[in-house]
């Protein structure tokens, strides 16, 4: 039975892909040209191709009010890339079973697919009881003993009650409120059920849009989100992947079950490859789709190019961001085997507890009061602006407070004046602001700046990397390096001229490729090269995200005896 493109996407389910799609009738049914993203393709009636994934490509926007379309509202469209971090708001209507919220919502491997829900009523399983209203996790969807069921979870009293629920299960279930917030492109890939639309409220605008804003000036208000998607196809006659966008006026008909799926190109994506076990390296591949980007390498990633991939690793790379206060400060991550040397930067520390956490063994941290402070304790030092100090470790000061005498945190130091030093103990609740003095005129490798300081860190490049064509961090007035992270990079060589290879991102590179039957001609591993890689600011947000959540979080600074 033939429907229309749109209405297909709606209807299916995204575990039953790839499917096999005929062409049934449309405004292109006389073979008319098609191009989307410099793809030309022609869409004849009876042509036939193979879905392999669809995504949502843009969001027409309006403005709401009460839950509904304002009636001032214009439709704008606005790209995934359009900046902002946005807040969800929680939809109203209800999901009538497990099996309407398993087909409509996200629910995969990351912490943007674990959704919650609630029920309206209590629903009693085997040996357990879910009480309405209780949030309940949805973690991943899987066949249990013969029975598609959801791993679901919910926290009582601390602790954490692991269950499931089938996909038959009939109820009342409500979204539950999420106090995160993400960018519109996580929104897009996660956050939008299909077959409806998504309510946001603008929490933070990141930077300013290059080109005309479509949203009011200084809005800050709520916006419904309509979705329109990108069906990505495999051609018979193409090696690669067709982009046609859901709301183009084509009708299909769904020939999978007639037809031999195995006879179109098999495309896999980077992070498709990686799954892969290391025994199954290197392998050449074919480009079906190369990512975006005129600088080495993904200028040399071109569709239709042969490569290898040598291997698949976790590597090491520091976060840093430029030391500028404007919105448009840019980030980079810089592999270990950066051959560039930096000199030290004044770093600067809100509270003397932030003293404590920088101070090292190896040199005693000098700074610069840049604020202001009056000690209520006469054991305590007062602080003006020009005091200097030399910080040396923490300890418990006895102070009179009250009439009672108590234990407090303290930093000892020794104040530098004009012609002596005098040991003082300033109070570590103390909100002040000091200024790093440096001496060390030395300069330093990244790895050696890891190893014996702690991050964050202020530099400046003082030495630029030969080995690169262009060293975007030379040009920098100062940068910060925040953390060390570490991340997943597939090797990549070139089939026809193996001289170098590359270390590619797994999940910043849009890449698809299909392997080929050919065997692997290099002996020696070319030589590796590695890049210092400019993020987005959304990829930035994401990676500080991720990575935090892995750190234990120092304590907090204790506060002013009361």
């Amino acid at each position: 039975m033939a429907s229309t493109l749109e209405k297909f996407i709606h209807s299916l389910d995204l575990r039953a892909l790839p499917r096999v799609l005929q062409i049934q009738s449309g405004i292109y049914c006389q073979g008319s040209v098609y191009e989307m993203f410099g793809n030309e393709c022609s869409l004849s009636t009876g042509e036939v191709i193979k879905v392999i994934g669809f995504k949502i490509n843009k969001l027409i926007a309006s403005i709401c009010e009460n839950n509904e379309v304002s009636q001032f509202s214009d439709k704008v469209e606005l790209p995934l890339n359009f900046p902002g971090l946005y807040k969800i708001v929680a939809d109203k209507t209800p999901y009538a079973s497990i099996e309407e919220i398993a087909r409509k919502v996200s629910i995969g491997p990351t912490r943007f697919g674990h959704p919650c829900f609630y029920s309206a009523k209590d629903i009693k399983l085997a040996n357990f009881t879910i009480i309405h209203d209780e949030k309940i996790t949805f973690n991943s969807v899987e066949e249990v003993y013969g029975t598609m069921a959801v791993n679901c979870v919910v926290v009582r009293n601390n602790q954490s009650h692991s269950f499931t629920l089938p996909l038959s299960q009939e109820g009342e279930f409500y979204e539950c409120e999420d106090d995160q917030i993400y960018t519109l492109k996580e929104i897009a890939e996660w956050k939008i059920p299909k077959c409806r639309n998504r309510i946001v409220k603008l929490s933070n605008t990141l930077h300013m849009w290059e080109s005309s804003n479509p949203l009011p000036e200084n809005f800050d208000g709520c916006l419904i989100l309509m979705p329109v998607y990108e069906v990505q196809a495999v051609m018979k006659s193409r090696k690669d992947i067709v982009h046609i966008l859901s709301d183009l006026d084509v009708e299909v008909k769904d020939v999978t079950d007639c037809y031999d799926i195995s006879s179109f190109l098999q495309p896999f994506s980077l992070e498709d490859i990686f799954e892969r076990t290391s025994k199954e390296f290197p392998m050449v591949a074919e480009i079906m789709e190369g990512p975006s980007g005129s600088q080495k390498p993904y200028n040399l990633l071109s569709t239709g190019k042969e490569i290898v991939i040598h291997k698949k690793y976790q590597a090491a790379r520091v976060l840093a961001s430029e030391m500028r206060s404007d919105p448009s400060k840019r980030h980079y991550l810089i592999p270990m085997s950066y051959k560039g040397k930096f000199k030290r930067r004044p770093r600067e520390f809100p509270t003397a507890y932030d003293l404590e956490i920088a101070r090292s063994e190896k040199e005693h941290l000098h700074v610069v009061a840049t604020k202001a402070f009056t000690s209520p304790h006469k054991e305590l030092c007062s602080v003006s602006v020009g005091d200097q100090f030399l910080v040396q470790q923490c300890q418990t000061s006895e102070v009179l407070y009250e009439g009672r005498k108590k234990l407090i945190d303290a930093l000892a130091c020794e104040q530098i004046l004009s012609d002596s030093y005098k040991k003082v103990l300033l109070p570590m609740y103390m909100e002040g602001g000091f200024v790093e003095v440096i001496h060390d005129k030395k300069q330093y490798y990244l790895s050696e700046i890891c190893k014996e300081f702690h991050l964050p860190f202020n530099v400046k490049v003082s030495v630029r990397d030969l080995s690169i064509e262009k060293d975007v961090l030379a040009a920098t007035p100062g940068l910060q390096f925040e953390e060390e992270i570490t991340d997943s990079y597939l090797l990549i060589s070139s089939a026809s001229s193996p001289v170098e290879s590359w270390e590619i991102p797994v999940y910043r590179s849009n890449m698809l490729v299909h392997l080929l039957s050919k065997d692997v001609q290099t002996v020696v591993l070319p030589v590796t090269r590695t890049t210092v890689e400019e993020i987005t600011e959304e990829e930035y947000y994401m990676l500080r995200r991720y990575e935090n959540l892995t750190l234990h979080p120092p304590p907090r600074p204790p506060k002013k005896p009361t």
